[in-house]
């Protein structure tokens, strides 16, 4: 009898690793059924959509209180389908405050579940890894600093790797990437990276898009390019658009941080994508005013960039809430343009960052874990 998952993730990073990891399981065994909660990258690779994630995703507290009747209605279609197909594992991908409950309700099925690229319990309320050792029969971590955690807590981890370094796609040469943009290669080119999700974008593209004319009156050559993620409207971007010298780029984020000089991205999974393409960067992030000031006391956190954490040390800049300006973006970029032992400094610790993230595969032995323990 072939395969049988069901899987939940909620967000565009997870819906790619979702896909990779489909493929990645059809592979190894053909003609697998992996059906429940993904979006266009997770449908493309075969996936079964149960559901949709694109009307459940939000950022913040205060945000996620008008999606509370769609996440509600969203895992009980999931436990449903559970209940009705007997999946052989439940596979989560990050989205933890609706998918741990999914794994408590699947576990109580007597389904094993098997959590991939887990809750971030390092960084606020630890006290979700009661909940993963109770329900998980594995974790898989994506970060070679999560295992301990884990371990520590008395939870069966592998560390696979990190899923990123099989998914960045080649690339055009730069100068023809950009001329094909009509932006000049012989000038310096800023990237700007506001984010997956329309509540980020809605909030950092306005400090972005002022933080331009500044960068100019410093460095007056720059040009910048704009990464607008696949899904986004187009009318978020009105703050950018029409400005000369700035080009947006719908879902080519790729060839936009292999061709640029600085990269200013919101926090997330772009920052490990650019620091797998070597660009230096500043990191910045802005919630509701509300979401912040509830979820800050959480934080356990100093630092909050995922390759800062990696590296153990603040290896790139952070603007957070307050400190995200565009004075101070356009501050950070301009160093990071005309100082070039910090230039080296910071691509050398980008560099450490990128071999502690595991050779290629991850998807696949990501896939491995999953068929050994339905196979245990």
């Amino acid at each position: 009898m072939s395969l049988r998952l069901l899987l939940s993730c909620g967000e565009p990073s997870g819906d790619v690793y979702a896909g990779a990891l489909v493929r990645a399981l059809n592979a190894l065994s053909p003609g697998a059924d992996v059906f429940g909660l993904g979006g266009p990258a997770f449908a493309a690779a075969g996936g079964r959509l149960i559901e949709d994630f694109s009307r459940l995703t939000v950022t913040g507290l205060t945000e996620v209180l008008a999606k509370i009747p769609a996440l509600h209605a969203a895992k009980r279609r999931l436990v449903e389908a559970a209940r009705t197909e007997r999946p052989d594992a439940l596979v989560v991908i990050d989205f933890s405050g609706f998918n741990l409950r999914l794994a408590s309700d699947i576990h109580a099925l007597g389904i094993p579940v098997i959590y991939y690229i887990s809750p971030q319990v390092w960084a606020w309320r630890s006290g979700r890894i009661k909940t993963i050792a109770r329900t998980a029969r594995r974790v898989l971590v994506i970060f070679p600093f999560e295992r301990a955690i884990y371990e520590q807590a008395g939870v069966p981890v592998e560390f696979v790797g990190h899923p990123l370094i099989d998914l960045i796609p080649a690339v055009p040469p730069r100068a023809d990437y950009l001329r094909a943009h009509g932006l000049d290669p012989a000038r310096p080119v800023v990237a700007l990276l506001p984010g997956s999700r329309t509540g980020e974008v809605h909030r950092i593209l306005p400090v972005l898009a002022g933080a331009i004319s500044l960068i100019r009156a410093r460095v007056p050559d720059a040009q910048f390019l704009v990464a607008q993620a696949p899904g986004l409207a187009d009318d978020l971007f009105a703050p950018v658009r029409g400005i000369s010298g700035c080009t947006v780029v719908r879902g080519e984020a790729d060839a936009v941080l292999a061709s640029s000089d600085v990269v200013v991205t919101a926090s997330g999974t772009a920052t490990v994508q650019t620091a797998l393409h070597g660009t230096p960067m500043v990191v910045v992030y802005k919630l509701a005013p509300l979401s912040y000031t509830m979820g800050r006391p959480l934080v356990k956190l100093e630092t909050f960039a995922m390759v800062n954490l990696i590296a153990g040390s603040r290896i790139v800049p952070e603007l957070i809430q307050d400190q995200c300006t565009p004075a101070t973006v356009a501050d950070e970029a301009v160093l990071l343009l005309t100082d070039a032992a910090r230039r080296a400094a910071m691509m050398e610790g980008l560099a450490r960052v990128r071999q502690q993230l595991g050779g290629p595969g991850a998807s696949r032995r990501a896939a491995e874990a999953i068929l050994n323990v339905v196979g245990e």
